[in-house]
């Protein structure tokens, strides 16, 4: 692991592709090498430093929430597998001095903004990339069996949805990328230009809950080649019908953006899975955290959490696991936080708690 300020840590693989990402320049963030070269160990001669770390400036969602949850949790490590720019992941240090943080993110300018918050917390913070399924892997990796809490936010931060070269927005004109990873080969141009009718319309209907995915698939079959962010989000607003468009609250093309980000990034492949890894690492009086942004995304984690609490126990029957729901249903954002970030409007938020082994499950 690279060692950053204090005992914030990142691996090779962070630094090198952090430093060869060309949207780097566009966030005005720099990382300095004050090493001659990579360490196999820890030392104490290599720093990370990023300029204005104000520019990745996201509102997390929920984050007072959270925090509170956190504050009463049992030391140990918190793994938040959507680290960002580490805003839950602050909330969390300062509300429990007893927890280290395990971010796990895949977005390097992300990670690298990260790295500048948490820098103030020596000794309680460690950074890795890859994608939230490897985590689990991650934590055993680097010699923890279990986790007092995890955090996983599934949605796009505001830095990601406002720096048009990344191309996830359709307010801003950019080229079709939508990665999370730039260093993956798979970009939005790919799933709008090369696949099928039929797939671009289950991707849109499946991942976006769009109502008009066959019009829409069949309106961008009918205009493609596409390059660019811009023209795809008007040739889908043109494909709804009218009344569609007079009634939306929204931009007509956010639902077709979700769903194609989500297919270029495989997020809903992954998630079930790693739901299920890291409840099993939960430690006792740990709890496990998930904010989801749309219905797909929302069963899949509900079922899995389900599934683990019933353990097979028939409907009506007292469940016979250590897991329980620290709350039944969904919690959302309060109004005043809807007033201020939009983004957080079809935020829920879901808990799950493991009970210590001798604790009554009856």
């Amino acid at each position: 692991m690279r060692p950053l300020i204090g005992g914030l840590s990142m691996t090779e693989s962070m630094f090198t592709s952090y430093r060869n990402n060309p949207w780097s320049n566009s966030l005005t963030a720099r990382a300095t090498r004050r090493c001659p070269s990579f360490p196999t160990t820890p030392t104490s001669g290599c720093t990370f430093s990023m300029t204005n770390s104000n520019a990745f400036d996201h509102s997390p969602v929920m984050v007072e929430e959270i925090a509170e949850l956190a504050s009463n949790l049992p030391p140990g490590v918190f793994a938040d597998l959507t680290l960002g720019g580490a805003g839950h992941g602050v909330a969390v240090l300062e509300a429990n001095s007893e927890l280290s943080l395990f971010g796990v993110d895949q977005d390097d300018i992300a990670l690298a903004a990260a790295g500048a918050k948490l820098a103030t917390y020596p000794d309680r913070a460690t950074m890795v990339k890859t994608r939230f399924d490897g985590a689990a892997d991650a934590l055993r990796d680097a010699g923890h069996d279990d986790v007092s809490g995890f955090l996983m936010d599934l949605g796009v931060s505001s830095p990601q949805l406002d720096v048009a070269e990344r191309g996830f927005s359709y307010r801003h004109d950019g080229p079709l990328d939508m990665r999370m990873d730039t260093t993956q080969t798979q970009t939005a141009a790919d799933v709008v230009n090369g696949y099928s009718f039929g797939e671009l319309a289950d991707v849109l209907q499946s991942y976006g809950d769009e109502r008009n995915a066959k019009r829409i698939a069949q309106a961008v079959i009918d205009g493609r080649p596409f390059d660019s962010t811009a023209a795809l989000a008007e040739t889908i607003a043109n494909a709804m019908p009218a009344a569609v468009r007079r009634k939306s609250t929204g931009h007509p093309a956010k639902r077709s953006f979700q769903a194609i980000r989500i297919e270029v990034n495989n997020e809903l492949a992954i998630l079930g899975t790693t739901v299920d890894a890291m409840i099993a690492m939960l430690a006792a009086g740990g709890i496990g955290l998930v904010l989801t942004y749309h219905s797909g995304e929302d069963r899949i984690v509900k079922d899995r959490m389900r599934r683990t609490i019933e353990a097979g126990v028939p409907a009506g029957m007292p469940p016979q696991s250590n897991y329980r729901w620290l709350w039944r249903g969904a919690r959302t954002p309060s109004e005043n936080e809807i007033e201020t970030n939009q983004r957080a409007r079809s935020a829920r938020l879901r808990a799950i708690t493991r009970i210590p082994e001798t604790a009554d499950i009856s």
